[in-house]
């Protein structure tokens, strides 16, 4: 009797021609990946519908490996595509997949003028505290005191709270998980599927070659270990309160979730009123 091969469930989402990756052994970003493929089925979204966007980076490989439409844009300019993107098919699901680096350094101004304007994509930031492609050196979210290529002696700069920026831009859902709550993760992408405006979803992951390594917090196992044992779970938490410190209780949960008016709708009620206004000063009824 013959028996059929066993199929990763993974594997249709993914381009198998370009395998293998170029993630490290221990790195998060092949589990946030995982959790997106499950997303993807949990929600039921039509695949020709869906379109993920990503910048330069580690994490900006993911648009390169996912068998979906796909942008890999240049470096930090991510979340302008997408904005063009769904403004140009709005019909489409869009989503940003990115890294702390891309999105938040040199990208940064995109993110928050994008939450601003509520612009109706999802962006998923896997946060490994480091310039993990470029050689290690500090991120917009390395802890005060971690080292680095270009912070040998500790990191003095104090690191964004992403939720908070986030949610004080004007995002309409945020969240933050960490590489070992996978089923938290592939929910929370659900909810922001169906979310309309900007949905936001970070994802702590190790980066064991780089950050891991040389702040001497062992390899990709035991930060999921230390993830498991120091993470707590406090949905609705003030996003004020949720500063990462190099060790420490790391707050996780879904911490926004409202609802406003996105740019395209805004976009459209402002036409609407434009023409209005137009009709009646030509004396229409």
């Amino acid at each position: 009797m013959s028996v059929s091969p066993a199929i990763n469930p993974v594997e249709p989402f993914l381009r198998t021609e370009r395998m293998p990756h170029i993630w490290c052994p221990g790195c998060g970003i092949g589990t946030t990946v995982n959790c997106f493929s499950r997303a993807l089925v949990d929600s039921k979204l039509p695949l020709d519908k869906v379109a993920v966007v990503s910048g330069i980076g580690c994490t900006g490989r993911v648009a390169g490996y996912v068998k979906l439409d796909s942008f890999h844009t240049t470096h930090g300019r991510a979340i302008p595509f997408a904005t063009g993107l769904k403004l140009a098919n709005p019909s489409l699901n869009v989503v940003v997949y990115s890294g702390d680096g891309d999105l938040i350094a040199i990208g940064g101004n995109h993110f928050i003028h994008a939450a601003r304007r509520n612009v109706d994509i999802k962006v998923i930031c896997v946060n490994n505290f480091i310039y993990g492609m470029t050689g290690g050196q500090v991120a917009p979210t390395t802890p005060l005191g971690a080292t680095a290529t270009t912070s040998p002696y500790g990191c003095f700069e104090a690191p964004f709270n992403l939720p908070f920026l986030a949610e004080s831009s004007g995002a309409v859902y945020v969240a933050r998980w960490t590489a070992y709550h996978v089923r938290h993760i592939a929910h929370s992408m659900v909810e922001a599927f169906k979310k309309k405006g900007f949905a936001f979803i970070e994802i702590l992951a190790p980066c064991p070659t780089l950050y891991q390594r040389r702040n001497k917090l062992g390899d990709g196992l035991e930060t999921m270990r230390y993830y498991k044992q120091h993470s707590v779970i406090k949905n609705g938490a003030s996003t004020r309160e949720l500063k990462l410190d190099l060790k420490g209780e790391i707050t996780v949960g879904k911490f926004v979730d409202i609802e406003r008016p996105t740019l395209q709708d805004a976009m459209d009620q402002r036409y609407r009123e434009v023409l209005k206004e137009s009709y009646c000063g030509r004396g229409g009824a």
